[in-house]
């Protein structure tokens, strides 16, 4: 199994210093690599940080709701403006190849298996 954890490592991403929401993620694992789907509601995509720094995936984002002008909200269960959760990845995945995707709030990040860890075919020689 290809390792993907959740870090609070000591990282520019897992320890700034303005609180944040950590979003729901889930991680999917398949022969050819990881996908991680993230749940980033009211995001839009210039809101969006998606970076790799060493074997750290970090991700961060800000709401963008739009509103009125002249509406105020009479309760907000959601307090926070800002989402952020940082991973880090086993040496099996290829972070130069990560592709990502933002549709309908979810973001969807696409990590291979590096060369090394993909599963290959041996042929058998008979003498």
């Amino acid at each position: 199994m290809t390792a993907v954890t959740p870090t609070t490592r000591d990282t520019d991403i897992a320890n700034r210093a303005e609180p944040a929401l950590w979003p729901p993620v889930d991680v999917v694992e398949d022969t050819t690599g990881i996908t991680l789907y993230a749940d980033l509601p009211g995001v839009p995509r210039d809101k969006l940080n998606l970076r790799v720094d060493g074997d750290v995936l970090g991700i961060e984002a800000d709401l963008a709701l739009d509103l009125p002008a002249d509406m105020q909200a009479g309760h907000a269960e959601v307090q926070l403006a800002r989402y952020r959760r940082a991973f880090t990845l086993s040496k099996e995945l290829d972070a130069d190849k990560v592709s990502a995707e933002l549709s309908q709030g979810v973001l969807r990040v696409r990590i291979p298996k590096a060369a090394h860890a993909q599963p290959r075919k041996i042929t058998v020689q008979v003498n």
